[in-house]
């Protein structure tokens, strides 16, 4: 495993970090607590130390599994990342920002963009409970929020830090406006964005920014939600109730195939799948300071824990990003 500096942090967080979206179960068809806690046991077994979660993902509940799994262990060994700024039951009486329509158990439940400094604080207690801790390595909000001021919320995660609950303060799908008007108030370590060989618009302005302030860049859905692990063109079935139904409906699915079926000989000749591939080319990326995978079983986390042993030379980078150039023309 390769271990990063976190933009001017004293935080050292592993190149895949787990990311644990998926075993809330809410949007993902379910989920099972047993091959959830085993999902991060191994992948603390193999070399990675850093988890990254979220009170909306399962309505509190990656939140628990994880407190659970962690809980016979070096709590000092081990970076625990969360958010705040998704409201859902109710409590937010009315303010903050309506986002979409949540779904359990075929229950719809409104979600809410709330970012303001009472909520924080509330919520950074709640997963302070869940993840039975006392303390979160980077403390990131989740969605903008346009019903309160960025300084409030800027400030707010001001006083956690100096309060020692949080070590470093972030954020999560900022454009590059927002990331300029929070400067003015704190010091991010770090922006949370969506990036994968599919989605590239962050290099066009975010990648540099981050690069010249020293700000990390944490990439969710490197694998697309599974898409660019290639099991989908095979034989693999999505649920009812799986988000992905609709998601992978945006991406040209005879684009996508081709360009895997070009790549695979190569993860072949390294004895990689085609997701460590994937992985791996992310994480080579510039600006890039960790990658989040999600796994929902053991065998998934120590595949993408493994990522890292796989070695790519200057020319087999740049044969995966021309390939990857056939998918963006027209």
């Amino acid at each position: 495993m390769e271990y990063r500096t976190l933009g001017d942090t004293d935080l050292q967080l592993s190149a895949i970090t787990y990311g644990a979206f998926a075993i809330g179960g809410n949007m993902w068809g379910g989920n099972e607590t047993k091959d959830s806690i085993a999902a991060v046991h191994a992948s603390l077994d193999n070399g990675v130390t850093t988890i990254d979660t979220a009170p909306f993902y399962g309505f509190g509940l990656s939140e628990e599994l994880i407190g659970a799994a962690i809980k016979s262990k070096d709590r000092g060994k081990i970076q625990l990342l969360t958010k705040f700024g998704l409201v859902w039951d109710g409590s937010n009486q009315g303010k903050g920002e309506y986002f979409f329509d949540a779904s359990e158990n075929g229950r719809a439940i409104p979600v809410y963009k709330l970012t303001s400094k009472a909520n924080i604080i509330k919520e950074l207690e709640e997963s302070l409970k869940r993840l039975g801790t006392d303390y979160i390595d980077l403390l990131q909000l989740h969605w903008p929020d346009a019903t309160t001021p960025v300084d409030e919320t800027m400030e707010a995660l001001n006083t956690l830090i100096s309060q020692g609950k949080i070590r470093a303060a972030g954020v999560s799908n900022y454009d590059l406006p927002l990331m300029k008007t929070a400067a003015k108030t704190t010091r991010l370590a770090s922006n949370q964005v969506s990036y994968s060989m599919l989605n590239r618009g962050i290099e066009k302005d975010m990648v540099p920014y981050a690069i010249e302030n020293n700000i990390g860049i944490i990439a969710y859905s490197p694998l697309e939600r599974g898409l660019l692990t290639g099991k989908y063109f095979r034989d693999a079935a999505l649920k009812a109730d799986d988000h992905r139904n609709g998601y992978f409906g945006q991406f040209s699915a005879d684009k996508v195939k081709a360009f895997l079926d070009s790549i695979t000989p190569l993860a072949e000749s390294k004895n990689a799948s085609l997701s460590q591939l994937v992985l791996r080319w992310t994480t080579l990326q510039p600006g890039i300071t960790i990658v989040l995978a999600g796994a929902r079983n053991a065998a998934q986390a120590t595949q993408n824990a493994q990522t890292m042993n796989l070695q790519l030379k200057a020319d087999e980078v740049g044969f995966i990003s021309r390939e990857l150039e056939k998918v963006y023309a027209e």
